[in-house]
Order: structure tokens, then C-alpha cells, then sequence
């Protein structure tokens, strides 16, 4: 028989119950607190840290690019504009895919492979909050493209940035250079906090040297955007910095007159004032437009330039390199009085030819039957090649290499632009560094009248040609002048060192009448026609492109065009106190005096207007400040150039075998 099963007992199941509630109560209240004192901890101990973190979900940091220095000539002609553009930026943090978003944008935008490398490089070496410009200069048809899709794009904007612009397209382009996208290489050389939200800078000429001066200090701006990245509101922002304005030496007047001189030619012209060193015209021809290179050239475009025969991208009166020919006998003679071989009465007979003792090999005048009793004066006046074959024996290669150097030759010349060329004053040593072997007589005789490995650029000739119109003192080439803005910057405008010479002062003031006859009565006789007050001195050159052989003549009408002879010419004016040195090359310009023509209407404008009444654009070119986002570079320097100026002269008719 079972046992009967106990009875419940009510008041223990009620205890228990109780004990129960009152622990399921003491957990839920124990957590509670724990909950509340979390709360506490964040809200108060942690509330700094967690309220930046919530602000940058919705408040961004933004660079504000500096606003690039404007350059101007020595008269407040504007030469570099600055003037606003549509650009199409992407802000990475509110992108999810970049690469999907960026293959998408291709069509839209009209996104090249070019423009894609770019930004990849970019957006390696910057923060993801940073907005970068995917394309600059967008025009109407990409804008409409991409408002229409605009809200499948959350993250990319159209913004208006500011870009340059170069009112006088080709005319200055050699010497003020350009600016451009920054590339791969530059990035990994910039201070990235500089460049902050910048895109452009300068790549070469005055753009590129003093891109420090130019370019400013970014600026900050604390935005609220929405999710799309839309910015709703500005918090407060520390202002850029706007770059240094630069005042050039360049006269807008004198550099429109010497590119007129070589319009349809090629060639280049370099004047500067001879006692301050500053450059007054620079021109390389042909030359190029440089805002094609802004915002970036075409492959089209650039390989037009690139593939032109005439090479419009070679910067000729900086890089240039030429044999100088007879431009250098002024400098030269000196040389023979400083070495007590010579002096203003020596005289050699020319017979038209000379030779080394015990050698055949005649090394020849450019004049057939010779100049008959010749001394220094005269072999100026006429350039007389046996005189400095004569002269450069005596004095042998060592003491002309260390002569010629003094004025600058086989050196650069300090010039305030990037790349310039050093040219080549050869030596001994120099051969057996070079070319291993040992120098020859003969080569002295050539580099006596600036052939045979002696090259020299534009800017070298005038720099020498302004040191023999001062005595001896030399000056440092510079195209600035003046910079104002927040960057402090001292411009040297004197001399800065002497040619030592044991002559007299006598001995310059001979060797400036001698290059006077030269325009009087000489090789560059045809530049003394219609002076008005003022004398010029100067000197005529010949340089050879294609070699003769010995015995034969110079045949111009069995040459390529391309292989006629450089026409060169140097000179200052006033003679008897100088306010310009000018250096002309005219490339296959036949004779010294064709380039001597080209030079005259500069001397003209420095000694007679310049100072009074300088040439300006017309009143109704483009001078910045009026220019609209989304118009073409191209379109705005076609306005641009409709200014009015000077015709080119017409080249002189020369006699055969005229320096």
C-alpha cells in the first residue's frame, strides 16, 4: 500500500515566491545602477571624448587653399591671373567604394586615364578627410551630366576653385613659365600641411623659382555637413594667406618689340640694363600658349608642340646653347691687353688666312683676300679672324680659359629661373676629362673666334656684353624686381664683382669706340642709319651650322635652310653711358648684321620711350578680374591677344660673306 502524498504547505511557497521577487528586484535595480553609473562616467568623465568623436561625424576640418600671388612687369602690367573654374571634388570619407565611384564618374566627367593616376597618387599621401579635385575646369555639358546623377554620387561635389591665367598667352611664356597639376614626385616633396587642398603649382620659369614666394599659406574652415557630405554650415575658419605679388623687370613694351623682331623666325633675344642687372626683355621664339598646361594639355595638343620641328617648347635664351662666334672678340681683345700681348697699336698683316708654324692647314678670314694691316681697332671694326688667330696663339688656351670665364662663359649665370644652361668654355682639362685625349693647337685657333666646342647661351652673351659696357663689374642677371606681400625678399640691384684686369680704364672706353665703329662703319654699319642723339656699340657674329672642308667656299644655295649659318649679335646703348645690353640670336639667319637688325628698334624704345611713355596692352585686353568659372583658357587668351603691337622689321639684304 502507497504512501499518501504530503500536503502543500502555503506559507513556504509564499516565502520562496518572495525571495524570489525580491532578488529578480535587487538584479534588476543592481543593474540599473550599474547602467546609471556607466551613464554617469560617459556623460561626465568621458563627455570630451565622446563629443569630438560625435562632431566629426558631422563637423570637418577643411583646408582653405591660399589664393597664388599675382605677377605683374615693371610698369603693373598683369602677366599671371588668377580667375575661378568649375572643379569636381570627392570627399573619400563619405564614400564607401572609391574605386566603383570613380569607374562611374568616367563618363560623366569625361575622365581620362591621366587624370584617374592623379588622384590615386594623391589620395595616397592625404588624410581621407581632405577633400581632391578629380578634375579642374569642368565646362557646361560635364556640369549638366553630373546634376543629373548628382544624388547617385553622395560624396562629390562641384566647387568653384581658382586657377591661372596668363593674359599675354605666348609672349611671356618662356620666362613666367606656368603652372600645372601637382604629380607623384612633387607631392613626395612638398610639406603636405603647405599644400593643403592645393592642386596647382609652379613648373617652370618665374612660376616654378619662386613658388614660395607665390604660392601663400593654406587656411581652415570648420563645416557641418549632412551624410551626403553637402556642407550645411560654416562654424568658424582661420583665413589663408594669399601669396607674394611679384613685380618683374620685364618691360611689357620692349618684350612685345623684340618678339615682333622675330616673328616667323627662330631664335631668341635677351636685353637687360647693364648697371642693375635686371632683365628687360626675354624672348625665345617660337614660343607656346601656357594655359593649354593649367589644367592640363591635351595628348593632341602637347604632342603638336612636342613633334614641332621648331620646337616651340625649348626655351632658347635660357637652355640655348650656340657657338657664339665673333661676339666674343670684344671681351677677347681685352683679354690680350690684360695679358701684355697686345695693345692698341700692335698690328699684324692679314693676308686672309693664318697658320700654326710648321703646319699646313690655313686657318681662314671670313674675308677671302684678308684685311690687309690690321690692328685691334680694326679687327673689331671688321671683325678681322686672323688677328684673333694671331692673338689666341700668343696667348695659348690656359690663359683664354681663364680670361673668359671671368665674364661668365662655361658658367651659369645665376639667373632667377630654373634650368638654365651653362654652355661650354673648353680647356685641356676638360678634353682629357671628356674625351680622353690631348688638346690640339688647332682648337685654340677655333675657340679664338667662338667656334669649335665653345658654346654659349643668350642669356651668357648679355650677361658678358653688360660687363664690358660696365668696366669690368659684373651683374647678376634677374627677372625680379620687386616682391610685395607677407614673405620678406631682398633684390639685388649692383654689382657684384670686378673682372681683374691690368689695363686702364682706357683700354674700356677703346674697346666701347671700336664696337661704336662697328656701327658706324663696320660689320653692323646698317644700324647706324636714321640714330637720333645717341650712339650704339656693338658687335656682329657668324656662327657655322654645317662644317666646310678645307679649300672649299660657303655655298648657300646648295644648303637646307636649317643649315645656314646663326646670325648673332651683342650691344649697349647709349654707348657712353649704357641703359641696355642686348644678345640676338637669329637661328640660320645667315649673317651677324641680320641679327643686328632686330636689335635696333629695342635700343630705339629703352633710349627714347621706355622711361616716359612705355607701350601698354590695350585698354581692352583682358586684365583679370572679369573672368567666369567654367570658361576656356583657351577662349580667354584668344581675347586676350588682340592687343596692338609693334611689326616685326624686315631683315636687311646682305652682301655674300657679310658678319
Amino acid at each position: 500500500m502507497k504512501s499518501p502524498l504530503p500536503l502543500k504547505n502555503p506559507h513556504q511557497d509564499q516565502q520562496i515566491f518572495r525571495h524570489r521577487v525580491w532578488f529578480a528586484v535587487a538584479f534588476v535595480v543592481f543593474c540599473f545602477l550599474c547602467l546609471l553609473a556607466r551613464y554617469t562616467y560617459l556623460q561626465i568623465f568621458q563627455y570630451g571624448q565622446y563629443n569630438s568623436a560625435a562632431d566629426k561625424n558631422r563637423i570637418r576640418l577643411q583646408a582653405i587653399p591660399p589664393a597664388r600671388g599675382y605677377i605683374y612687369d615693371r610698369n603693373g602690367v598683369l602677366l599671371a591671373d588668377n580667375y575661378p573654374v568649375f572643379t569636381a571634388v570627392i570627399n573619400r570619407a563619405d564614400i564607401e567604394n572609391l574605386e566603383d565611384t570613380l569607374k562611374r564618374l568616367v563618363p560623366v566627367l569625361d575622365l581620362t586615364l591621366d587624370d584617374l593616376n592623379k588622384f590615386r597618387h594623391r589620395a595616397k599621401s592625404t588624410r581621407k578627410t581632405e577633400p581632391l579635385a578629380i578634375k579642374l575646369n569642368l565646362n557646361e555639358q560635364q556640369i549638366a551630366r553630373f546634376s543629373e546623377v548628382k544624388y547617385t554620387f553622395p560624396g562629390v561635389n562641384i566647387e568653384t576653385k581658382m586657377t591661372r591665367f596668363y593674359p599675354h598667352a605666348e609672349l611671356f611664356a618662356h620666362v613666367i613659365g606656368y603652372v600645372g597639376r601637382i604629380n607623384e614626385k612633387e607631392l613626395g616633396e612638398l610639406d603636405k600641411n603647405a599644400y593643403a587642398g592645393t592642386d596647382l603649382i609652379g613648373k617652370i620659369g618665374v612660376e616654378k623659382f619662386y613658388e614660395d614666394l607665390l604660392h601663400g599659406k593654406p587656411g581652415y574652415q570648420y563645416v557641418e555637413a549632412d551624410a551626403h557630405g553637402q556642407i550645411l554650415r560654416h562654424l568658424g575658419q582661420t583665413p589663408a594667406i594669399r601669396g607674394n605679388d611679384l613685380y618683374l623687370s620685364l618691360d611689357y613694351g620692349l618684350q612685345s618689340i623684340a618678339n615682333a623682331q622675330l616673328s616667323g623666325r627662330r631664335g631668341a633675344i635677351v636685353a637687360m640694363n647693364p648697371q642693375t642687372g635686371e632683365i628687360l626683355a626675354f624672348v625665345s621664339n617660337p614660343s607656346f600658349n601656357p594655359n593649354l598646361f593649367v589644367t592640363g594639355i591635351g595628348h593632341k595638343d602637347y604632342n603638336n608642340l612636342r613633334d614641332n620641328p621648331d620646337q616651340p617648347l625649348y626655351n632658347r635664351a635660357l637652355q640655348g646653347v650656340y657657338p657664339p662666334g665673333s661676339t666674343i672678340k670684344p671681351m677677347e681683345g681685352l683679354g690680350g691687353i690684360h695679358y701684355n700681348l697686345v695693345n692698341w697699336g700692335t698690328q699684324i698683316y692679314d693676308p686672309g688666312y693664318f697658320h700654326l708654324p710648321g703646319d699646313a692647314h690655313r686657318f681662314r678670314d671670313w674675308k677671302k683676300s684678308g684685311h690687309g694691316t690690321v690692328d685691334l681697332n680694326k679687327a673689331i671694326t671688321w671683325s678681322c679672324d686672323t688677328f684673333f688667330y694671331v692673338l689666341a696663339y700668343r696667348m695659348g688656351i690656359d690663359n683664354m680659359h681663364d680670361w673668359m670665364t671671368q665674364f661668365g662663359f662655361g658658367a651659369k649665370t645665376g639667373i632667377d629661373l630654373p634650368n638654365e644652361s651653362s654652355g661650354l668654355y673648353p680647356s685641356p682639362k676638360w678634353k682629357m676629362q671628356k674625351r680622353k685625349s690631348k688638346w690640339l693647337p688647332g682648337e685654340t685657333i677655333s675657340v679664338s673666334i667662338g667656334q669649335g666646342a665653345f658654346t654659349a647661351t643668350p642669356i651668357q652673351l648679355a650677361m658678358a656684353t653688360a660687363i664690358t659696357a660696365n668696366h669690368g663689374h659684373h651683374v647678376t642677371p634677374h627677372v625680379l624686381r620687386e616682391s610685395k606681400g607677407p614673405k620678406p625678399y631682398h633684390v639685388l640691384n649692383a654689382p657684384d664683382g670686378k673682372v681683374e684686369f691690368n689695363g686702364t680704364e682706357q683700354d674700356w672706353n677703346n674697346m666701347r669706340d671700336a664696337m661704336v665703329n662697328v656701327i658706324r662703319s663696320g660689320t653692323g654699319g646698317r644700324l647706324k642709319i636714321g640714330l637720333k642723339g645717341y650712339e650704339i656699340a656693338g658687335k656682329t657674329g657668324t656662327a657655322q651650322v654645317k662644317s666646310i672642308a678645307q679649300g672649299k667656299r660657303y655655298n648657300e644655295a646648295a644648303l637646307d635652310e636649317r643649315h645656314y649659318d646663326h646670325g648673332l649679335f651683342v650691344g649697349f646703348a647709349p654707348a657712353d653711358s649704357p641703359k641696355i645690353a642686348v644678345a640676338v640670336i637669329l637661328e640660320n639667319g645667315k649673317h651677324g648684321a641680320a641679327a643686328a637688325a632686330l636689335a635696333r628698334p629695342m635700343f630705339d624704345y629703352v633710349v627714347h620711350q621706355m622711361e616716359k611713355n612705355p607701350i601698354k596692352p590695350a585698354q581692352s585686353s583682358i586684365t583679370g578680374g572679369l573672368m567666369t568659372a567654367g570658361m576656356k583658357p583657351q577662349e580667354i587668351s584668344e581675347q586676350a591677344s588682340q592687343t596692338n603691337r609693334p611689326a616685326a622689321s624686315p631683315a636687311p639684304s646682305l652682301a655674300s660673306g657679310e658678319e
